[in-house]
């Protein structure tokens, strides 16, 4: 399968991209966890093992599971040009500002034969006591500590959701929210300019180059002719301007509605998967803090390529899904059912974030039993995978992954 074919939150899933944690992990600190966007330091061992379990599930229910590390390091292999061109612009987007030190990086990574090693040491991060330097020529060197971090890791790399979103036969390869993070996407420009399953047969709607923040996790594939998408603490109002005008103006986009949701500005409500989630043809999980009127914006073409036309909505998310889907009911079933404290807790450990690999059939975290037993009395085939360690990155099933193809 190449290219990408995602039309729909709930078809069956073929091919999805996962990114297995690594030693990034381990440069995590109490002091950078805020910085690195962490509530705390997972262990590296149990949480492959959980990530292990999770890609398990997927092959055992015919999903062919590919890895960001394999597809850039196999992007390297192809030219020793594309490999020189990404190392200068990795340490630059890094910010190692000094000649002295881009030479000192670059010697250090280019030492690095093999091309997954070296993609997974560019995810690591680096430790200024691994470089070769004569501290005696630099007051910096002299004064720095012989732990610091002259590139920073990147934990969340195995949210795979959020550097780029698939949008039918194309992508948002998006400008993320915070520094740490917006690093992340370098991977998917190299990809999808240069892998032979992507090069010149993906349409691009969003570039990472553009001025306004947009993240994966606020963009939902509801039809193959409407998209839900996030405006929240990670996706501004601008940038869906943006994407909106890319796709209706594109003739091989089928997109011809955008409906935006202007979601509380917050870490609970971080993206707009963390909010509701399809998990059928019919059903949602839904965030129990969501329930009320909502103020939605319906964006659709202008008379010409530089306008569009946005109409607001206030209705129920029961009544504005039912319209976008075309149904009689949609069924919303709440995080934590009626228990309060079970919602808090069970949102917070990513309750209603959930990856739907075919309809009705879904895969969740084990931990959330409350809410899991209420998804199996609605019908729901459920899937359950290990998450004490995946967890503590705020992140779920649907985080975790991104599809790159669903059967039409």
């Amino acid at each position: 399968m190449k290219g990408i074919n995602v039309k729909s939150e709930i078809k069956p899933l073929k091919k999805v991209l996962l990114h297995r944690p690594g030693r990034e992990l381990l440069n995590l600190t109490p002091d950078t966890l805020q910085e690195l966007l962490f509530d705390d330091i997972p262990f590296l061992k149990v949480a492959q093992e959980e990530h292990d379990a999770f890609a398990r599930v997927l092959r055992a229910n015919d999903v062919e599971v590919v890895y960001l590390e394999d597809l850039m390091a196999e992007v390297l292999d192809l030219d020793p040009a594309i490999r020189e061109k990404f190392l200068k612009q990795f340490i630059v987007e890094g910010g190692i500002r000094t000649n002295k030190y881009q030479r000192i990086i670059y010697d250090y990574l280019n030492q690095i034969k093999d091309n997954k090693t070296l993609v997974l040491k560019t995810m690591e991060g680096i430790n200024v006591n691994e470089l070769t330097r004569n501290i005696e020529n630099s007051l910096v060197d002299l004064v720095s500590e012989e732990s610091k971090m002259v590139l920073a890791p990147m934990p969340n790399l195995y949210f795979t959701r959020d550097p780029f979103a698939s949008i039918g036969h194309g992508i948002s390869l998006n400008r993320m929210y915070s520094v740490t993070r917006n690093r992340e996407t370098i991977y998917a420009e190299y990809i999808f300019n240069y892998h032979p399953d992507y090069k010149g047969i993906v349409e691009k709607w969003y570039d990472r180059y553009d001025s306004f923040h947009i993240e994966g996790g606020d963009i939902l594939n509801l039809t193959e002719d409407t998209l839900a998408i996030g405006i929240s603490q990670r996706t501004e109002p601008d940038a869906i301007d943006s994407l909106a005008k890319n796709i209706f103006n594109n003739p091989k986009s089928t997109i011809k509605k955008i409906l935006a949701f202007n979601i509380p500005n917050s870490r609970a409500f971080m993206h707009l998967d963390t909010v509701f989630t399809q998990i059928d043809v019919d059903k949602f999980t839904v965030h129990p803090g969501i329930l009320g009127p909502l103020e939605v914006y319906e964006i659709t073409a202008g008379d010409d390529v530089e306008e569009v036309k946005v109409h607001k909505i206030e209705d129920t998310l029961e009544h504005i899904l039912e319209d976008a889907l075309g149904i009689e009911k949609v069924t919303l079933i709440k995080c934590g059912g009626e228990d309060r404290i079970a919602a808090e807790r069970e949102q917070w450990n990513d309750g209603s974030n959930t990856l739907c690999i075919a309809p009705g059939v879904i895969v969740v975290y084990e931990r959330n039993d409350v809410t899991n037993a209420l998804l199996e009395k609605h019908g729901l085939k459920v899937l359950t995978i290990p998450s004490a360690e995946l967890s503590r990155g705020r992140g779920g099933p649907r985080c975790m992954s991104m599809p790159l193809w669903r059967e039409d």
